[in-house]
């Protein structure tokens, strides 16, 4: 790589972490930045999951410092997330690259509409649901979909897993953000094995990758434990938005 190929994937991770940790949607800059290195889209698919684990692990960490992540619900939020990614990463191993953009366009519509429907009011002393607690059939189905789709193409995965969480399970958008990251280190780390089993992932551009990305989600926890949930479902529908109008022009 060259020294401007290296800043270039560098500064990429850096808006990528803190895109994703904040909101969704990081990997529409890394996967396109990869790409034109000319990097086959299967290659750049593998590899970008290097970066994405590493600023989950980063971001999810500071979360957990700030008393923003719920812990008990772990175990029952990721088997269904975790099956799924396995399922989808084998998928995408062996399909076509030409499903990627039809399945990426339809999802993306249909988590901007989730978000604009107006969430159910909380009362006092409700609690969210915690499927470490009382596992139910529509959120077990709803985290294995999240799962299936971000094995198979990671791009806006984290719009699907916060509009699970925040829609079906009912946290609250910062809580939803903590866990979503959770999910999407540990099936990212699924999908990356079954990438490199498959020897599509170039660890070297993804550890740049990754550097950036860690130093973007360390920055973006601060940012979003500070934000309003107003504030914070507003920046999701502007970046799913934004999400589907670069899918449409790539």
């Amino acid at each position: 790589m060259t020294p401007v190929e290296i800043i270039l994937l560098v500064t990429v991770g850096i808006l990528s972490g803190f895109i994703n940790t904040l909101a969704g949607g990081g990997s529409m800059l890394t996967l396109p930045a990869l790409m034109m290195m000319g990097i086959p889209a299967d290659l750049a698919n593998g590899t970008n999951r290097v970066a994405v684990l590493a600023q989950s692990i980063t971001g999810a960490k500071g979360f957990d410092q700030a008393g923003q992540l719920d812990r008990s619900a772990l175990a029952g939020i990721l088997l269904p997330t975790i099956i799924g990614a396995a399922l989808g990463a084998l998928g995408a191993s062996i399909l076509p690259n030409l499903w990627l953009k039809p399945i990426l366009l339809t999802v993306m519509v249909l988590v901007a509409l989730s978000l604009l429907l107006p969430k159910a009011p909380v009362k006092p002393g409700d609690q969210p649901h915690s499927l470490g607690r009382a596992p139910g059939l529509v959120s077990w189905l709803s985290l294995l979909g999240a799962g299936l789709y971000g094995g198979f193409i990671q791009a806006g995965v984290g719009f699907i897993l916060v509009a699970v969480l925040a829609g079906v399970l009912q946290y609250d958008l910062v809580r939803s953000n903590a866990l979503k990251l959770v999910c999407t280190g540990v099936f990212s780390g699924v999908a990356l094995l079954i990438f490199a089993a498959q020897g599509q992932v170039l660890w070297l551009t993804g550890g740049i990758l990754a550097l950036g990305s860690m130093l973007g989600a360390w920055a973006s926890v601060r940012v979003t434990i500070r934000l309003s949930e107003t504030v914070l479902r507003r920046i999701l529908v502007i970046m799913v938005a934004i999400s589907c109008l670069a899918a449409l022009l790539v």
